[in-house]
């Protein structure tokens, strides 16, 4: 996926109110930007660190630029808007780079679920093949030299686990797909010790059948491309 325009870089000032940042471009320049992370972003907003940011051409924006990167202290590059995560996921499905689900001719996105009205991020087909369900996350969160999700506690996520087990049950396959957006993270591990409840969720969502899959994604400011599948560590 490459940047459809030249980000614009910069250093941070500060994160707030989740979706804010103030950002001081290299010009000298103090624009505040929109943060799509929702999460608790743990060693991703640390003031002065340097980030990239991309320019909307939408006048109704309230805001007009995006953070999309930042650039650690030990020079990892992270991807900050979660909302790559599923434009990364579906160009990789396109491009058949995902090894596990390269079999499925047809995609659909944001399907939804006829048992609760939600909403799954891809429904895959082929024929000769059961359908397959995938809901992706991005992960962040690098401690201690491993890569941990959920950054915070996530009632949403729980939702998620429980469909992806209740997909599992009713025959379907139903795939978690970890979407590693941080060049310091090789394997991903549940971070239990911020959400214990959906370490268990998971557990049940692996004894019904649910896969777990983990793939992580080469970044720098021109483009992000998952390129190699990561261990995953319960």
């Amino acid at each position: 996926m490459f940047f459809e325009t030249t980000l614009y870089q910069g250093r941070l000032i500060k994160r707030y109110k989740r979706f804010l940042a103030d950002i001081e471009l290299a010009d000298g320049t103090l624009v505040t930007a929109h943060c799509a992370n929702t999460g608790a972003m743990t060693g991703c907003a640390e003031s002065g660190w340097q980030v990239w940011l991309s320019l909307s051409n939408n006048p109704k924006r309230k805001l007009a630029y995006s953070w999309e990167l930042v650039q650690s202290d030990v020079g990892h590059y992270i991807g900050i808007n979660t909302y790559r995560a599923n434009e990364l996921v579906a160009e990789a499905l396109y491009n058949k780079l995902i090894t596990e689900l390269k079999n499925y001719e047809t995609i659909r996105r944001e399907v939804k679920l006829t048992h609760d009205n939600s909403r799954i991020d891809f429904m895959l087909s082929a024929p000769d093949l059961v359908d397959c369900f995938v809901e992706v996350k991005s992960v962040t969160l690098l401690q201690d030299q491993q890569g941990y999700f959920p950054d915070a506690v996530t009632q949403r996520g729980h939702k998620h686990l429980r469909a992806l087990a209740e997909l599992a049950n009713q025959g379907k396959r139903a795939v978690l797909l970890f979407c590693v957006q941080h060049n310091g993270i090789s394997s991903v591990k549940i971070a239990d010790h911020i959400d214990p409840q959906y370490k268990h969720e998971l557990e049940h969502a692996l004894s019904s059948g649910v896969e777990v899959l983990v793939y992580s994604a080469n970044i720098s400011p021109e483009k992000i491309l998952i390129n190699q599948s990561l261990p995953f560590i319960l």
